[in-house]
């Protein structure tokens, strides 16, 4: 007769306890994939993020609980990407693109989910737009973010749509 199977929150403080990581490095995050391989990769990721401890670029992914940390996690795989481009390195910028093309249809998702509330779905349709520019031109995102936001910003202030 076997007990409840441990939930994936479980599952990963076990992990974490026994390994004892400082920051979740690429490497960190390929064993914690192998060891926890029943957990889903965005709800490892999510748990992840929960737990406080630093997350390289390519584990955090991108957040979408703000604005800010949308920008924050844009920019860090833009930076990525970039540097991958710099040393050739194909594999680690098709990883900075996937992530950012897995966010875009969790945001596309919410944008266009009438059950979610209008508020929430404004800010998912913003952040559509902005892994869209990303996805378009990684390497002009940063400036194009800042602009966008100085716009946006200045159109709020205005009695703006944004």
């Amino acid at each position: 007769m076997g007990g409840k199977r441990p939930s994936a929150r479980d599952l990963l403080a076990g992990w974490l306890a026994t390994r004892r990581p400082e920051r979740i490095t690429e490497f960190v995050w390929e064993e914690l994939r192998v060891a926890l391989a029943s957990v889903r990769e965005d709800r490892l990721r999510r748990l992840l993020r929960e737990t406080g401890l630093p997350l390289e670029p390519l584990v955090e992914g991108v957040r979408q609980d703000s604005l800010e940390e949308a920008a924050r996690t844009l920019e860090a795989l833009a930076r990525e990407y970039r540097s991958a481009l710099e040393r050739g390195d194909a594999r680690r910028a098709a990883e900075c693109r996937r992530l950012v093309m897995t966010a875009k249809q969790r945001a596309r998702w919410a944008a266009e989910n009438p059950r979610v509330d209008p508020a929430k779905r404004t800010v998912k349709r913003e952040l559509l737009l902005w892994m869209l520019t990303w996805l378009e031109n990684p390497l002009l995102f940063e400036p194009w973010l800042r602009l966008r936001r100085t716009v946006t910003t200045a159109g709020a202030g205005e009695g703006g749509a944004r």
